[in-house]
């Protein structure tokens, strides 16, 4: 494995830390977007691009509802997000692990 094999679009770290977030929720539970922006950090605009990548790849998907003070948007990891993590993260500890063996050397 190499560094070329981990998912560009997952490797962005404000990416990463959203796609983890995420994928602390249980299945079908989803946080809104003003607690996601919370727990990450960024600015609406950032959180806003950020999700719009996440989005096109098929990653999350951002449910709105209720209108005025009531508006809601939520924002979940899907279940091609969460393989596609669980891939990452294989790769990266690959990566890792093969790290810590040239250095052993």
């Amino acid at each position: 494995m190499s560094e070329g094999d981990l998912d560009s679009v997952i490797h962005a770290p404000a990416r990463l830390r959203i796609m983890v977030t995420l994928a602390a929720l249980r299945d079908g539970d989803d946080l809104s977007f003003t607690r996601l922006q919370d727990l990450i950090g960024l600015t609406p605009g950032n959180l806003i691009t950020h999700l719009r990548k996440l989005e096109d790849a098929g990653y999350v998907r951002s449910v709105k509802s209720g209108s005025g003070v009531t508006a809601r948007t939520g924002v979940s990891l899907t279940p091609a997000g969460r393989s596609a993590l669980d891939t990452y993260t294989t790769v990266l500890r690959q990566l890792l692990d093969g790290a810590d063996a040239a250095g052993a050397d």
